[in-house]
């Protein structure tokens, strides 16, 4: 069996592989025979910081930012005289969301003994850009503590691994970490224009230094200004407060469908305002909440407030996500960058009822307030959105190419892995 697979975007250089079924020698290995497992020095609370000085992760802050750090003496007192990971090993996350991994880069850091863990493997054996994908097609056979998860040494030395020669290890490594590199590309790039476009909206609808009639910022060049009550700061001269209702409906109706559409809960909608995580088709049966091309929907439980998504398909959502929809289409770009501000969570937020799981209060959302000009704010609003729903358009390019390259990474990790396939030929770049 041979196929081919062309993975590409305009951003970025083309990725051309052919893999094809072959027999060829493959050994498994038990991980606890390709070398021993390590950890750092325990570091006792009292020696940690939140100040500044060395990062030390913790098993929450593992993969992300630190919160607590190390005296450098500290630092190299212990890295000189126990366990420390070279450059380029690859360490896993033993407790509460077991199997994560972080490639270390060789910078100054030190990991939290037990919780973070790494394998100082002998590479004539197993590379260790290899081991990394050998770990994420891995299904970790864990031992249940008495409150969480934890991977166990015996449980990480006891898991075996199938290992092909050095040379196929490397073609392997680089085909899946070129689409890991696309991705994270990808994605960058999204971080970049959604912060362009935020920018663009504090300064013009926030710090109301938009376009004046000649052109210049309107309060830096001198533009009057009014104390407003109901927002107790100062606005325009002019302008005047509304709310959500005055530019959007909250979609509460629900159709009868009977076949498969893209579903959006709290589980596949991304953190921090970034989107999806990828497709999720899901059979709808009996009454749905629709939502629709253009719409905003925002997940409506805490503490997942600050997920929003805007929506580039139609489907169906749960019933934990707020479908909002402009009464006006060429207000729908305006209306979400409104909604992605922290200053609108915040309003969610205080408002929120329950006591376990609390949720948004939809009336209280709606009457979100927002200032508006009282004459030609249309044009404002129009003149906004020739700047930015390119951007918006480009990010919606990017994260099906996301999805796609994550679904093709993710097909061709396990036969990869597993010797089902091997790498026939691989090129990267536009040739």
């Amino acid at each position: 069996m041979k196929g081919s697979v062309i993975a590409r975007n305009d951003s970025d250089e083309a990725i051309y592989v052919k893999y094809k079924k072959i027999s060829m020698e493959l050994k498994r290995y038990k991980l606890g025979e390709i070398g021993e497992i390590r950890m750092c020095k325990r570091i006792l609370k009292e020696e940690t910081n939140s100040v500044g000085g060395v990062p030390f992760f913790k098993i929450g802050t593992f993969g992300g930012q630190a919160d607590v750090f190390i005296t450098k003496e500290k630092f190299e007192e212990y890295k000189n005289a126990y366990s420390y990971p070279k450059k380029g090993d690859v360490l896993i996350s033993a407790a509460g969301t077991i199997g994560r991994t972080v490639v270390f880069d060789g910078k100054d850091a030190y990991f939290q003994d037990s919780n973070i863990v790494w394998i100082e493997n002998d590479e004539s054996k197993v590379l260790n850009e290899y081991l990394f994908y050998c770990y994420k097609n891995i299904r970790w056979t864990t031992s249940v503590g008495s409150t969480i998860l934890r991977l166990y040494n015996d449980d990480i030395r006891n898991t075996d691994i199938i290992v092909p020669p050095l040379s196929e290890q490397k073609k392997i490594a680089s085909v899946l970490s070129a689409l890991d590199d696309k991705i994270a590309l990808n994605k960058k790039m999204n971080q970049k224009l959604e912060a362009m476009a935020k920018r663009l909206y504090d300064y013009w609808f926030v710090q109301y230094d938009f376009p004046d009639k000649n052109g210049h910022p309107y309060k830096t060049t001198g533009g009057p200004m009014t104390y407003n009550p109901t927002l107790k700061r100062e606005i325009p001269t002019g302008w005047e407060v509304k709310t959500l209702a005055d530019f959007a409906e909250y979609v509460k109706t629900t159709t009868k469908f009977d076949k498969a559409f893209n579903y959006v809960s709290t589980d596949n909608m991304m953190p921090q305002k970034q989107g999806l995580s990828g497709e999720n088709l899901k059979p709808a049966s009996g009454n749905v909440l629709c939502y629709e091309k253009d719409d905003i929907l925002i997940s409506n439980i805490r503490p997942y407030f600050k997920k929003i998504w805007y929506a580039d398909q139609s489907g169906t959502c749960s019933t934990d996500v707020l479908c909002i929809r402009s009464l006006n289409s060429d207000n729908s770009y305006f209306v979400y960058k409104t909604l992605w501000q922290d200053d609108f969570f915040d309003y969610v937020m205080q408002g929120a009822k329950g006591s376990k799981m609390p949720r948004g209060d939809k009336t209280r959302i709606m009457n979100y307030p927002i200032c508006i000009a009282k004459d030609n704010f249309d044009k404002l609003i129009k003149k906004f959105s020739t700047l930015v729903v390119p951007m918006q358009a480009v990010i919606q390019k990017n994260i099906k190419e996301i999805s796609r390259l994550t679904k093709l990474r993710d097909k061709l990790l396990p036969l990869l892995m597993n010797g089902q396939v091997v790498v026939d030929d691989f090129k990267r770049g536009d040739n």
